[in-house]
C-alpha cells in the first residue's frame, strides 16, 4: 500500500460528536471517522457538520486540526450542545449508544460556501443519523441536488429512524452500505420474506430503490458487494484478528473502498478494493477507538502479519 495525495474530493456530512467510552472520551461520529481515513488516506475530505459553541466544541475543532480533518464546513451553533454520546461495550466486545438530542448537528444550515464544496467533490458520504431532525435533513436534501456520486450509510440508531424517511434516503444514494440487520429490517419494511436468501433481498431493494451499488456487512463474517452495472456480487472474508472494540470499522471500511473505488484513473478489480477494505477495518478492530493513527508502513505491516498469521494456519 503507497499513501499519496489523489487528485480527489469528498465531502462526508452530518455527526460529529464525543464517544465517553470507558476508557475515556474519544472523537466519534460514522461520517466523521469516514473523512479521517479518507484524508489519511490522501483523499482530501471535508467534513460539513455543526459544533456548540462550548468547550466540547472547541476541543472538537482544535483536535480536528490536530487530525488534519479539514474544518472549513465546521458550523457553530449558540443555542445547542456539542453532541455527546454514551458507550457501552459488553462482554462480547459489542456495542450500546446513548445519543443525546437535540444537539448541534441536529441543525447543519446550508449557503454557497456548502453547496459549491458538494458540488465540486467526487463523492459525497451522508448517513441516516444525521436526517433525524428536519433541519438537517432539509439541508441534505438541498445538497443530494447538486451532488455527483451519492454515498449513504445507514446507520440506525432507535429511536432515531423511521420507514418513510430511510425509503427516501435509499432513493437519493448511488451507493448503500448497510449491515446484515439493517437490510434484514428494510426487507422487512418492503414486504419480503426475511428467511430469503440475503442476494434476493438485496436484488429487490436493488432495484426498488435503482441503487447500482451495494455493501452488506457482516462482522467477523466480511462484507458483500453487490453491483448492478457489473451484474456481480462479491464476499470477502473478515481478517482474523484481535479484537480490542468494533466502534468505526465499518466506516474505515467505507472509506478504504471509497478510496480505490474512485479512483477512475486506473481499473480496480472488486477483490482489490475489498481486500484493502478488509484490511484497513481489521486494523481499527484491533485498535482503540475508530481514528487510531496510522500511515502506509503500518497498514502494510498489519497486512505481512495477517498473511504470515494465515500461512501458519494452514
Amino acid at each position: 500500500m503507497n499513501i499519496e495525495t489523489l487528485n480527489l474530493k469528498g465531502v462526508c456530512f452530518g455527526e460529529i460528536l464525543w464517544d465517553n467510552l470507558p476508557t475515556g472520551r474519544k472523537l466519534g461520529g460514522a461520517p466523521l471517522n469516514v473523512a479521517y481515513h479518507l484524508n489519511k488516506l490522501g483523499i482530501y475530505t471535508e467534513m460539513l457538520t455543526r459544533v456548540g459553541i462550548d468547550s466540547d466544541g472547541f476541543d472538537i475543532i482544535a483536535l480536528c486540526k490536530e487530525l488534519s480533518v479539514p474544518t472549513a464546513l465546521f458550523q457553530q451553533d449558540s443555542d445547542q450542545p456539542t453532541s455527546t454520546v454514551e458507550v457501552h461495550i459488553d462482554e462480547k466486545r459489542d456495542v450500546r449508544y446513548e445519543i443525546v438530542y437535540p444537539v448541534a448537528w441536529d441543525f447543519i444550515a446550508f449557503g454557497e460556501k456548502e453547496i459549491q464544496s458538494v458540488e465540486n467533490a467526487d463523492f459525497f458520504v451522508f448517513g441516516s443519523l444525521s436526517t433525524r431532525n428536519d433541519i438537517s435533513y432539509l439541508t441534505l436534501k438541498e445538497l443530494l441536488k447538486v451532488a455527483r456520486y451519492k454515498v449513504l450509510d445507514v446507520n440506525l440508531r432507535a429511536p432515531f429512524y423511521s420507514k418513510e424517511r430511510i425509503f427516501e434516503l435509499l432513493g437519493y444514494a448511488d451507493l448503500v452500505k448497510m449491515n446484515e440487520e439493517e437490510l434484514g429490517l428494510v426487507a422487512e419494511w418492503l414486504g419480503l420474506d426475511v428467511r430469503s436468501r440475503d442476494q434476493e433481498m438485496v436484488e429487490v431493494i436493488m432495484d426498488r430503490f435503482n441503487i447500482t451499488e451495494l455493501i452488506v456487512t457482516y462482522g467477523a463474517a466480511g462484507a458483500v458487494y453487490h453491483s448492478f452495472s457489473g451484474k456481480f456480487s462479491y464476499h470477502y472474508p473478515a481478517l482474523q484478528v484481535e479484537v480490542k472494540d468494533t466502534i468505526g470499522s465499518g466506516d474505515s471500511f467505507l472509506a478504504a473502498f471509497l478510496f480505490l473505488r474512485c479512483q477512475a484513473d486506473r481499473e480496480v478489480l472488486p477483490e482489490e478494493i475489498l481486500e484493502f477494505a478488509a484490511t484497513l477495518s481489521g486494523f481499527v478492530t484491533q485498535s482503540n477507538g475508530a481514528c487510531p493513527n496510522y500511515d502506509a508502513a503500518t497498514i502494510n505491516r498489519f497486512e505481512w502479519l495477517n498473511l504470515l498469521q494465515k500461512l501458519n494456519l494452514k
